[in-house]
């Protein structure tokens, strides 16, 4: 899977899950602040990458995430 669609996938969920507006959704963009995504939506967030994805998420994963860049990379690291 490309990194491409890594993205394309995560910011579809983001919008059609999560009801994050399109033009907030920007690789610098704040996980928490930004994006508005409270611990609740963290589980969603690891339930939504598990479905669309196929790979598992701990709290340890997101020690280092802050930015979707970071939520990026993560993904594309754990299917790498």
């Amino acid at each position: 899977m490309t990194k491409e669609v890594i993205i394309d996938k995560i910011n579809d969920f983001l919008i059609d899950e999560f009801e994050v507006e399109a033009d907030d959704i920007a690789p610098e963009a704040n996980l928490k602040d930004t994006l508005e995504l409270d611990s609740l939506d963290f589980v969603d967030l690891v339930v939504a990458v598990e479905s669309n994805f196929g790979v598992k998420l701990v709290g340890e994963d997101f020690v280092n995430v802050k930015s979707l860049q970071d939520f990026y990379d993560l993904i594309e690291n754990k299917l790498g």
